[in-house]
C-alpha cells in the first residue's frame, strides 16, 4: 500500500522538475528529460527522475507506517 502512495509524489515531483528543467532547453544530465508526445498532447518527462522520486516517498511513507 504505501508503494500506491508514493506513486502520486513521485510523479507530481517528475513532472514539475521535468517542466521547469525541460521548458529552459535542458536535458538535465543524467535525468534524461524528453519532450513526450501522447494523444496530441506534450509535455517533459523523465523516468530515472520518476523512478527516484517514487522510491524516495515510498521510503518515507514506510518510515511513517
Amino acid at each position: 500500500m504505501t508503494f500506491l502512495k508514493g506513486l502520486i509524489p513521485g510523479f507530481l515531483l517528475t513532472w514539475v522538475v521535468s517542466l521547469i528543467i525541460g521548458s529552459n532547453g535542458s536535458q538535465g544530465g543524467m535525468l534524461s528529460i524528453q519532450h513526450t508526445y501522447i494523444e496530441g498532447h506534450s509535455f517533459y518527462w523523465s523516468w530515472p527522475l520518476f523512478i527516484a522520486a517514487t522510491a524516495l516517498s515510498w521510503a518515507l511513507f514506510a518510515m511513517m507506517d
